[in-house]
């Protein structure tokens, strides 16, 4: 295997394993709801800690961007990650959960942000669309990671034997393969945050990432309560799995769809995915429906990050490990809003109802990206006409 192939295959690794973490934790949401006796509100204020953690990183973030190339913090985050897991499997008091998923929430940040660098990269090198196979086996491990609970919890296994198994695994992983990546990707210009006159090209890919954060974050932490206490289904995993197999399929698929119709079009077909699908649980709650609609949720949803930050790539502005921190916090500030404003509004109103509001997100992707594309367009004419 050639260099390039090798490291494409071990960046593969840690996207699988990414999404592997993740799920892990959202996974098992339910659960630590039921034990601590949270209501919706009490829910969504807690989950408020972990984009908060991650907003006060972006600062931290940004150095480490133009001070390491991208694997050695992409190691030391999924370390810290793991330790986070572990000590969330163990906590008992609200302290030590808002402690651990704030330290969660800031290794996971940094993750995004390395492994994405990692990607852009990579994909410069292979010279065609690769970053939709990466979010694909993202998603892959996100399946993974939903699988491994829902059989745990047929088999009853406490949440702390749960994630200490999942830590294990990923500190191995991790401390063995990391020096396989990408080496010397430390842009050479471009990795300061400039606080002038906000760039239209960031803001308007900002704001698409703004309104899939909403939309996927949302999803990832309250599809499992859906299912649970909406459908009434023991196994309330299966609708965030089913979520993340059409989520996993609709992005190894993307980089061809992307070539077939275009970035702009794409768009458009994610948001007629993501409002028919939330319609199509919220008409009907129940199983089939339901699970139809998760269906296409994911698969609209899908395309929408990757595509967004392969674009963030043509900044003249930013280095690509810059521009996709720009971009998380964009990120960061809807899943910010998100799934506390979905807690609140399913305790006033009904989870059910609350979930309209990923419809909405949704449908708000279709005149953003245009509007995106136009400024594009009239931006590379500008150009020629110099």
């Amino acid at each position: 295997m050639d260099l390039k192939n090798r490291q494409r295959a071990f960046l593969n690794l840690f996207f699988f394993l990414s999404g592997v973490c993740f799920t892990t934790w959202t996974s098992r949401i339910p659960t630590i709801k039921e034990f601590f006796g949270f209501n919706y509100a009490e829910l969504g204020t807690i989950l408020m800690c972990m984009p908060f953690s991650s907003l006060i990183g972006l600062p931290i973030s940004g150095w480490l961007v133009s001070r390491y190339n991208s694997r050695v913090p992409l190691a030391v985050a999924f370390c810290s990650v793991a330790v986070a897991l572990s000590c969330l499997g163990f906590s008992t008091t609200k302290l030590g959960l808002i402690a651990s998923l704030c330290l969660l929430a800031f290794s996971t940040r940094i993750i995004n942000i390395a492994v994405n660098t990692q990607a852009l990269h990579l994909q410069k090198i292979f010279n065609r669309h690769i970053n939709g196979s990466f979010h694909g086996l993202w998603s892959t491990g996100g399946i993974a990671g939903v699988g491994f609970t829902s059989l745990l919890l047929y088999f009853h296994v406490s949440i702390a034997t749960h994630l200490l198994i999942v830590t294990s695994i990923i500190l191995v992983a991790t401390l063995t393969c990391y020096r396989f990546l990408l080496d010397n990707d430390r842009a050479p210009s471009g990795n300061k945050l400039i606080l002038a006159k906000p760039d239209p090209y960031m803001v308007y890919l900002g704001i698409l990432v703004f309104l899939a954060s909403i939309c996927e974050g949302g999803m990832f932490d309250w599809s499992g309560n859906f299912f649970k206490e909406v459908v009434n289904e023991e196994i309330f995993t299966l609708g965030y799995l089913n979520f993340m197999i059409f989520m996993s399929l609709s992005r190894f698929a993307s980089d061809g769809i992307v070539t077939r119709i275009g970035m702009d079009r794409m768009f458009m077909v994610s948001a007629g995915f993501i409002v028919v699908g939330i319609a199509l649980a919220v008409v009907f709650p129940t199983f089939w429906p339901s699970m139809v609609g998760f269906c296409l949720v994911g698969f609209g949803t899908a395309s929408v990050i990757p595509v967004t930050y392969s674009l963030a790539a043509g900044s003249k502005k930013y280095s690509p490990g810059m521009a996709i921190s720009i971009l998380a916090t964009y990120g960061i500030t809807g899943a910010f809003l998100g799934p506390p404003l979905i807690g609140y509004l399913a305790q006033a109103f009904g989870l059910k109802h609350a979930f309209i509001t990923f419809g909405l997100a949704g449908l708000m992707l279709a005149p953003v990206s245009q509007a995106f594309f136009k400024y594009s367009r009239g931006e590379k004419m500008s150009v020629v006409q110099d």
